[in-house]
């Protein structure tokens, strides 16, 4: 099974669209953890695709501070803008918005950690935390009744760790009221 947008073209649009609205160089790393917020490109057919449109100068690959990064060239920046209406614009809108919310996570320095524990009552306790540059900046403690459950709670807040961030707050704020409808 392929990518959900589609063909190996509609994966390089994809990638020199976010590319090109990021603006400004990236690591791979950094630019595969960002193609895969949604779950619209697989790995395998985003690396096809960067390798692809490394060759045909739509990026190139920089030297910055000694590390490798990589940006959109003109070439690139053309082809994005020509064809990004290949792509749905709610895909792009939302896949942009991952994007940067990732990278907000990235530069504060927030960092993750979610552990699973078996309580005196024999039950597990779920506790995630994220901490920024040092500093607990949230805590979120829940008891659930199996290992399996307590095992994706801990797999699903390392999968969407910004999500979880923003729901929780938003909950909290009540900007979520659907939920209580």
């Amino acid at each position: 099974m392929g990518s959900h947008i589609g063909s190996i073209t509609n994966v390089k649009i994809f990638v020199l669209y976010l590319m090109e609205n990021i603006n400004y160089p990236l690591d791979f790393i950094t630019i595969n953890d960002i193609v895969m917020q949604t779950d619209y490109v697989m790995y395998l057919d985003f690396a096809e695709a960067f390798n692809s449109m490394l060759d045909g100068g739509l990026v190139e690959k920089l030297v910055e501070d000694g590390e490798e990064k990589y940006r959109v060239t003109d070439k690139g920046a053309i082809v994005a803008r020509e064809l990004k209406s290949d792509i749905i614009k709610s895909i792009l809108d939302q896949s942009l918005a991952a994007a940067f919310r990732y990278l907000d996570f990235k530069k504060r320095g927030i960092s993750i950690k979610c552990t699973v524990e078996k309580n005196e009552a024999g039950k597990y306790d779920v506790c995630c935390t994220f901490h920024e540059r040092g500093v607990c900046i949230f805590k979120q403690f829940v008891t659930v009744d199996t290992l399996q459950r307590a095992n994706a709670m801990k797999e699903n807040f390392y999968e969407r760790p910004e999500a979880i961030f923003r729901g929780v707050h938003a909950l909290l704020a009540g900007n979520v009221n659907y939920l209580f409808n």
